[in-house]
């Protein structure tokens, strides 16, 4: 990982000190990485006595956020012209405007600082911000950023940082020895409250039973590609009507399916409407899903990465297993 110097934590503390309000905000079906960053930042402006929204489009499906709900709106306060031109937008596990999603406000002609660890991101034009796609979580970076900043992290956001740091790593699964000193920070976060246990419970238990349902379905769903090194499964449209509306469990789909002999890569494509799908990377190693995404307008991690795009999953599935081939 790269190490935030001096000359970092600067530029962040001078974005902060050049506007009087922020609007703080993440991508669209935030996950606790990206829940955690965002009031992570929030924690900062607290500290330096700085006005600011939290901003979500959400939705809210991951059983495990939507205790968070309630601090994000979809709606902007309201800034007269002058107002705008001191206010900072600041974006936290994201840096490509077009996954924040849909919020109701402009976010256009703000100054933007972007705080991120995305492989296949880069800041937007004109943007400030740091990006570390060595990093395993964002929350990892929010919480030096809070140390070098404020000092010591205090116990409740301790509790929120060490949340977001687990999501993203799996609760420590993919962090390699490049990534050693993360283990440094998760200790800190611990000594301060963070408790493991009650952590690993809050991002693992309390599933809905349909999702259990829905996971039955997906399991069923999945075959095999490219002498069965890759796996895909299908969400269709009835299936999310029958019981993926309260959300589903695509990591624990993921874990099973990296589980099994042979797969080296996991796709779940899932049918939002007619005209729309989302899809879900995975890979064990050295396969780097985040070059298949990119090609469907997407991005993220080399292991774990995820796309939003126009087409049908008959139309879209042939051209993943393509891409896929090009990289196996």
């Amino acid at each position: 990982m790269k190490q935030i110097l001096d000359s970092d934590i600067d530029a962040f503390k001078s974005f902060i000190n050049e506007h009087d309000f922020f609007f703080v905000i993440g991508h669209k079906e935030p996950d606790g990485d990206c829940m955690a960053s965002c009031i992570g930042v929030a924690a900062i402006l607290d500290a330096l006595k700085k006005k600011y929204q939290l901003l979500s489009a959400g939705p809210f499906k991951r059983n495990e956020v939507k205790r968070f709900e309630e601090r994000f709106s979809n709606t902007m306060d309201f800034l007269d012209d002058n107002e705008r031109k001191k206010t900072g937008l600041i974006i936290a596990d994201c840096s490509e405007l077009s996954r924040l999603g849909e919020i109701d406000g402009d976010l256009t002609g703000l100054d933007i600082f972007v705080i991120d660890h995305h492989k296949t991101s880069g800041l937007p034009e004109g943007a400030e911000g740091y990006i570390d796609s060595e990093s395993p979580a964002c929350a990892y970076l929010v919480q030096q950023f809070y140390e070098k900043i404020i000092g010591p992290v205090p116990e409740e956001l301790s509790k929120v940082l060490f949340f977001g740091l687990c999501t993203d790593t799996g609760f420590f699964k993919f962090v390699s020895t490049k990534n050693a000193e993360v283990f440094d920070g998760a200790s800190r976060l611990v000594k301060a409250g963070a408790d493991p246990r009650k952590t690993y419970n809050q991002i693992n238990s309390g599933k809905p039973y349909s999702t259990r349902k829905l996971l039955g379905t997906l399991l069923m769903k999945a075959e095999r590609y490219l002498e069965g090194k890759l796996v895909i499964t299908t969400e269709s449209l009835d299936d999310t009507k029958k019981y993926g509306l309260e959300g589903r469990d695509s990591d624990a789909l993921y874990q099973l399916m990296l589980a099994t002999e042979g797969v080296q890569a996991v796709v779940f494509l899932r049918q939002d409407t007619e005209t729309t799908c989302t899809g879900g990377f995975r890979s064990q190693d050295e396969i780097d899903v985040s070059q298949v995404a990119a090609k469907f307008g997407g991005g993220g991690h080399k292991n774990a990465s995820g796309m939003s795009c126009n087409g049908k999953i008959e139309t879209l599935l042939p051209q993943i297993v393509k891409e896929f081939a090009r990289i196996m």
